[in-house]
């Protein structure tokens, strides 16, 4: 398996815990899990040189953000 796909599973079960513990209200755990995710994501498509895949998750990070701030 190469380094790209142990990061992307890695990102993938992290983004799915963020998703369990949104839905189990454990606050701030889920941010947490979530911005792990973003940047583990970011980094895959970094490595793919997915501009799309790095967009969207720079986006995602932009949202947490201002969610964070505006809490």
């Amino acid at each position: 398996m190469q380094r790209v796909d142990i990061v992307k599973w890695v990102a993938t079960v992290i983004q799915l815990i963020g998703y369990g513990f949104t839905g189990l209200n454990f606050m701030p755990w889920n941010i947490y899990a979530f911005l792990v995710g973003i940047v583990l994501w970011f980094m895959v498509g970094v490595m793919w040189k997915d501009r799309a895949i790095m967009i969207v998750h720079v986006g995602a990070f932009l949202s947490l953000l201002i969610g964070y701030i505006n809490a």
